[in-house]
């Protein structure tokens, strides 16, 4: 159990997930380098390939940090395949929707670990004090609504008060906006700021973001 987060002093908890909750399946990230290639028949090595998707995923990610708002999932794949010097003109949205499709599919094959010790457990014991909880996470490949299906799947969904994902609100942490949405989807609207824990890996996005819109923060740091 994370004794080292304070349940007692806090009444609503918001969780990040990425590297907090959750980690990559250890062979996801191959596996969908190789759909990529194979979808979009690009004409490279796969190791180029590897090093182009991990080049603009982490562009993205620092983008959404830096500017506040959320890279498109389908610009992150048109930024890829324009650099893995794909014809972009033989594409259109439903093609990328397509490819959406058979990407999540991999994903909720090769499901995310959860990392966060006894999870079900420490919700469980959170919401069995009457507190609330939400998820609050950026977004890049992996949308929203496919994290949504992971947790239901999990049986997690049925601890989530409410969910908030960069891409559904283009907003990203630590952008006080998106921590802004997080008090406006609350019941209790007359909840104390520093009442609020927001649960985080990052410090800049998670633990300052938070800290610097007046919630209580806790920065996270597992073994993995």
């Amino acid at each position: 159990m994370k004794t080292d987060i304070d349940i007692q002093n806090h009444d609503h908890f918001s969780f990040d997930l990425w590297l907090t909750l959750i980690k990559s399946h250890p062979e996801f990230k191959a596996k969908r380098v190789e759909l990529f290639s194979s979808f979009f028949d690009v004409k490279k090595p796969i190791d180029e390939v590897t090093k182009t998707v991990k080049y603009y995923d982490d562009l993205c990610n620092n983008i959404n940090e830096v500017i506040g708002g959320n890279v498109d999932t389908f610009e992150i794949y048109l930024l890829i395949l324009g650099a893995l010097n794909v014809d972009l003109k033989q594409l259109n949205r439903e093609v990328l929707s397509d490819f959406y499709q058979k990407s999540e599919n991999l994903f909720l094959e090769y499901k995310p670990v959860v990392i966060f010790e006894n999870l079900h457990q420490f919700f469980d014991e959170i919401k069995s004090q009457g507190k609330t909880i939400n998820i609050l996470s950026n977004t890049g490949f992996i949308k929203g609504t496919t994290m949504r299906k992971f947790l239901t799947n999990e049986n997690l969904d049925q601890y989530i008060d409410f969910h908030i994902y960069s891409d559904e609100i283009n907003c990203s942490k630590p952008n006080p906006m998106i921590f802004q949405e997080v008090k406006n989807s609350m019941e209790n609207k007359d909840l104390k700021l520093e009442k609020i824990l927001h649960i985080g890996d990052n410090p800049i996005a998670d633990y300052k973001g938070a800290k610097d819109f007046g919630f209580s923060a806790h920065l996270i740091k597992h073994k993995i």
